[in-house]
């Protein structure tokens, strides 16, 4: 994975030209998921996809009179700094709130990338194209706003600091995710192996710890922010590894009960009050339907509990 920074400006505009590719794309199939639903909506989706078609020519144009016919094949998921989305075919059925708010993220998303583009070009022509370019994605972002006719329209402001939210969540539930699913392991295989809470409680900080400064790291190197404005990495970093740390403290924490079997009986209470809640963040902040949420979240962690207990009682 390339950081954008080492990007030439031909590698740029294969990039731009792919961005504008996938998104008009993205736009078909918003339409006809929508389109026995919200007639009027997936119009709207038709001339963003048509608009989305006219920037990818102007930017083929541009491309082809600099560089020739052939462009390298870039995209966005060999650029460090972009947002991973799950595919939209994956999303059935497609509510129009969250077909209105992804096509709001995608296209403040790639008005960054314009906007950093254009502020590390020199060349004249392409520096006009891109503000033009950045222009319209605002006016993509306005649409968006105001498809549906009784909801609140935010402004761009409102938008762009939802986004950020969305995106500072992100790192924070993946590490509290990870950080109360993958320490249940070693910690009821050490209950049930020593019988001992301070044993236990010791194995379980450690895990906890451990896999906090783990995914810390791997957060903080994952995306730079440039493009996406999730901030700064290492804070992030510094969110996840946190979360991870508090998701394995949570259970560990009963063990300081010298009683093992009490503290166990506790410590099972707490991991269903965090799978619970970790169901519902992703419920409310990423769209997930409440059933898959509690389904995944839950099963994921009974695995993981039932593996410790297995290899504790071996």
């Amino acid at each position: 994975m390339r950081s954008f920074d080492s990007l030439t400006e031909q590698e740029v505009l294969a990039l731009a030209i792919s961005l504008e590719e996938d998104d008009a794309r993205i736009y078909d199939d918003f339409a006809e998921a929508l389109r026995a639903d919200f007639p009027e909506q997936a119009e709207e989706f038709v001339k963003m996809r048509k608009e989305e078609d006219g920037h990818r020519h102007r930017l083929l144009d541009l491309y082809r009179k600099k560089f020739g016919e052939h462009i390298p094949l870039i995209r966005r998921d060999d650029v460090r700094g972009f947002v991973k989305r799950k595919p939209i075919w994956l999303t059935r059925p497609l509510k129009l709130s969250a077909a209105r708010k992804r096509a709001q993220e995608m296209e403040i998303e790639t008005g960054r990338f314009y906007e950093v583009a254009a502020s590390r070009t020199t060349d004249v022509g392409l520096r006009q194209l891109l503000g033009d370019l950045i222009d319209e994605e605002r006016k993509h972002v306005h649409t968006a706003q105001t498809m549906e006719a009784n909801a609140h329209v935010e402004n761009e402001q409102a938008a762009q600091k939802r986004l950020f939210l969305l995106q500072i969540i992100q790192p924070g539930l993946a590490g509290l995710m990870d950080g109360s699913v993958s320490t249940l392991a070693p910690l009821f295989a050490a209950a049930f192996a020593t019988h001992s809470s301070w044993d236990t409680f010791l194995i379980g900080l450690a895990a906890s710890i451990g896999a906090g400064i783990s995914m810390g790291f791997a957060e903080a190197l994952s995306d730079d922010g440039t493009l996406t404005g999730r901030g700064h990495p290492w804070m992030r970093g510094a969110i996840t590894g946190l979360m991870t740390t508090l998701g394995g403290l949570g259970h560990t924490l009963p063990y300081l009960i010298p009683n093992v079997y009490t503290a166990t009986t506790i410590a099972v209470i707490v991991v269903l009050i965090e799978l619970g809640t970790i169901a519902w963040i992703r419920h409310k902040y990423m769209d997930t339907p409440l059933g898959t949420a509690i389904f995944q979240v839950v099963v994921g962690g009974l695995l993981v509990f039932l593996a410790g207990v297995l290899i504790g009682n071996s």
